[in-house]
């Protein structure tokens, strides 16, 4: 008896332990973390949901973000929690078209997400339906150093093709790599080829190319890897780029030997007291002011799963934290920027000059490439990348290998 009673308590324990086994009654939330230091603002903003619902019982599972990665699909598709934390854009569409999330369209039109979240409605879209509640994102563009700027003679940040381009040339005459790319991240070349082809042909064409309905050998695809190769020929980025990686190649702006990098607003936590008063931050430049502009802000969501048990207090709880309240409270604990347009602005300048950029962004918002797209083909995409890099001139074989591998990952 003392063993089965045992067995059983053993049992219990176990399932109570795994996510998504809250009874009837009770509100499940999955949430992925990093570091002790992100599970504690969660918390905080859990405590608060408390104090405000009582009458909500609510049961938070943190998780690993890597390990979560690997647990969400088992969640989805057999004990399912009721609200789980994810990604938008490909992430979010590839478990919305296999029915596994939840729609939440009504969700947006009840509480105004359309107008809070209106940046960001494109990302969490599929087939003409929301299946995500944005949290927090964060900005692209361009860091550079001033002082290297003025002791180039620039007068100002780049805002179209020609002053960027402009302000390269001065900075080689002063002696000054324009540009450092850590290119053995391939993921940094990927930032590259969004910027090009978000400015050359717009968002719409983009999220085609990632969702694999444009060939590879399209001239408008072309068109961004022979704009990128002027760039090369002109010698805009730092020698030897494929041999840096983000943390390796850092230092040549530190020490004022390259002044500017494309990279997301994350990294301006990590820079040196004495450089940080020199460190400035611009949207990447309009290179056809007839595209509308667009931007890369990845987005951190909140979905509810199809197969939830507490669908009503799950609805509740994304009311909750989808005001312009938590999203900046949020935001500011996990060194983000809140999706929410009505946020209170972020303090620290560069946060602040990334949520201008985003919040006032008409041509849509993208994941990123390696989050819009197939992971497969993301993969080859980026080695394609790093190829061209590291020899331009075979940029049509490279383009004509990326087709190929296309047609036999969508059938297309």
């Amino acid at each position: 008896m003392k063993h089965t009673i045992r067995k059983a308590l053993a049992g219990a324990a176990f399932a109570a332990a795994l996510a998504g086994t809250a009874q009837a009654g009770t509100l499940a939330v999955n949430v992925a973390f990093k570091g002790a230091g992100q599970r504690v603002v969660w918390q905080q903003i859990f405590d608060q949901f408390k104090k405000a619902h009582p009458e909500i019982d609510l049961k938070v599972a943190f998780v690993d973000e890597e390990a979560y990665k690997v647990q969400l699909p088992g969640w989805l598709t057999t004990v399912s929690p009721d609200v789980v934390t994810w990604h938008n854009g490909e992430r979010m569409a590839y478990y919305a078209k296999r029915g596994l999330f939840e729609d939440l369209t009504n969700d947006w039109n009840k509480n105004n997400w359309n107008s809070m979240y209106a940046s960001t409605k494109e990302a969490s879209s599929y087939n003409g339906k929301q299946y995500a509640a944005p949290t927090v994102y964060y900005s692209w563009g361009m860091f550079y150093r001033k002082d290297l700027f003025q002791k180039a003679g620039i007068a100002g940040e780049p805002k179209t093709w020609p002053e960027f381009l402009e302000a390269c040339k001065k900075l080689k005459a002063a002696g000054i790599a324009p540009v450092a790319v850590a290119g053995r991240d391939a993921w940094t070349l990927a930032g590259w080829f969004d910027y090009l082809d978000l400015r050359i042909n717009g968002n719409a064409f983009h999220q085609k190319l990632m969702a694999g309905e444009v060939p590879y050998t399209d001239p408008r695809v072309k068109k961004v890897y022979t704009t990128w190769k002027e760039l090369i020929d002109d010698k805009v980025f730092i020698d030897n780029s494929l041999s840096y990686d983000l943390d390796a190649v850092q230092p040549f702006l530190f020490q004022g030997k390259a002044a500017m990098m494309l990279m997301g607003t994350f990294i301006a936590a990590g820079f040196p007291q004495n450089v940080k008063p020199e460190m400035g931050y611009f949207q990447f430049p309009i290179i056809d002011d007839k595209v509308p502009t667009a931007e890369d802000g990845p987005v951190e969501s909140m979905h509810i799963p199809a197969k939830a048990k507490n669908k009503a207090d799950a609805h509740t709880f994304l009311a909750y934290m989808e005001t312009p309240e938590i999203g900046a409270q949020l935001a500011k604990g996990l060194g983000s920027l809140s999706a929410n347009s009505k946020s209170p602005e972020p303090e620290e300048p560069i946060s602040k000059i990334g949520f201008q950029i985003l919040s006032n962004t008409k041509g849509g918002i993208a994941q990123f490439y390696d989050r819009d797209m197939t992971k497969e083909m993301a993969d080859e995409g980026m080695k394609g990348m790093q190829q061209f890099i590291s020899d331009p001139t075979k940029l049509d074989s490279i383009l004509a290998q990326l087709e190929a591998t296309r047609q036999r990952i969508y059938k297309k």
